[in-house]
């Protein structure tokens, strides 16, 4: 099954437009939905979840219209809010088998079968009798992934899973979303370009409420071959490369400045060419936008 989303748009009563003609297809696999903090991402994903009303136009999964059938969309929709509450003092399988009967596994053995598979799929097998309050932060996101597959979902909707993770927590669930990804539409709404790098095979960049780039990762990154270049200078001459070129970003290195820059020919002396990398397409994509003003003046 596909999403469609047609004309998305949205504006909050303090005057906030969080999303403009938003439209996109999404296949099955992991998509991957990048953009900064404040970008339109959460407010999207809550709409697609069945959790927020648009302003204006139309979201389809298969044959369901996503805003007028949500009883129908959620039996097949699994959610990972970006922020969700836990009862500290409940153990793991208690709640999880808690939410197994709110989602309607009315039957005992076929209860407490799924539950356990849904353990052990998120390697939770082990501390299922734990507390919640004692679980880490990435033992609570796999715990959430639990929940969100109870029902065996077809549309998994993942607001930004892996801010505050550690490494191997982050590797962990990255991989387990990857699983999940095989048989459904996962959505993976994140600010961490290495999230959608590792794991999606089409991703968009949204920023300001409007999606700025639709594309394969690969195919966006080849796109960029021969346009990113690179060089080290003293960081006090950071303000001067910034008024000459479209420096589109900068990291501290041994004490200096190296900055890449976006640019169709070679832009002068000390600039050496780059391999670019996601990063490269993220950071280009941000920069070109911000100078669209300046540009039509």
């Amino acid at each position: 099954m596909v999403l469609h989303i047609n004309n998305i748009s949205k504006t909050y009563p303090n005057g906030v437009q969080a999303l403009k003609n938003v439209s996109l297809n999404i296949p099955s696999g992991m998509y991957g939905l990048l953009g900064p903090n404040g970008a339109g991402k959460s407010t999207l994903m809550r709409i697609l979840a069945t959790l927020q009303e648009p302003d204006a136009g139309s979201v389809s999964f298969g044959n369901r219209d996503v805003l007028s059938e949500k009883d129908e969309v959620r039996k097949n929709l699994g959610y990972l809010p970006q922020e969700f509450g836990l009862y500290p003092k409940v153990s793991a399988e208690k709640l999880l088998t808690h939410f197994a009967v709110l989602k309607g596994f009315t039957n005992r053995k076929t209860r407490r079968d799924v539950v356990e598979a849904l353990f052990r799929k998120t390697n939770l097998w082990d501390v299922r009798k734990q507390k919640l309050g004692g679980y880490s932060g990435g033992m609570k996101q796999r715990f959430g992934v639990a929940v969100a597959l109870l029902g065996n979902p077809k549309l998994m909707i993942v607001d930004e899973p892996t801010a505050g993770l550690d490494p191997a927590e982050r590797v962990r669930f990255l991989n387990l979303l990857s699983e999940l990804g095989e048989n459904s539409v996962v959505l993976l709404s994140t600010h961490i370009v290495e999230d959608v790098s590792e794991l999606c095979t089409r991703m968009a960049i949204i920023n300001n409420g409007e999606i700025l780039l639709e594309d394969e990762p690969a195919h966006a990154i080849e796109k960029l071959n021969g346009r990113i270049w690179k060089k080290i200078i003293p960081r006090d001459e950071l303000a001067d490369m910034e008024e000459k070129h479209q420096v589109i970003s900068t990291r501290l290195f041994a004490g200096q400045t190296v900055i890449h820059v976006f640019c169709n020919t070679h832009p002068g002396d000390g600039f050496e060419p780059v391999r670019p990398d996601l990063e490269d397409v993220y950071f280009s994509t941000m920069t070109r936008q911000a100078a669209e003003p300046e540009t039509a003046l």
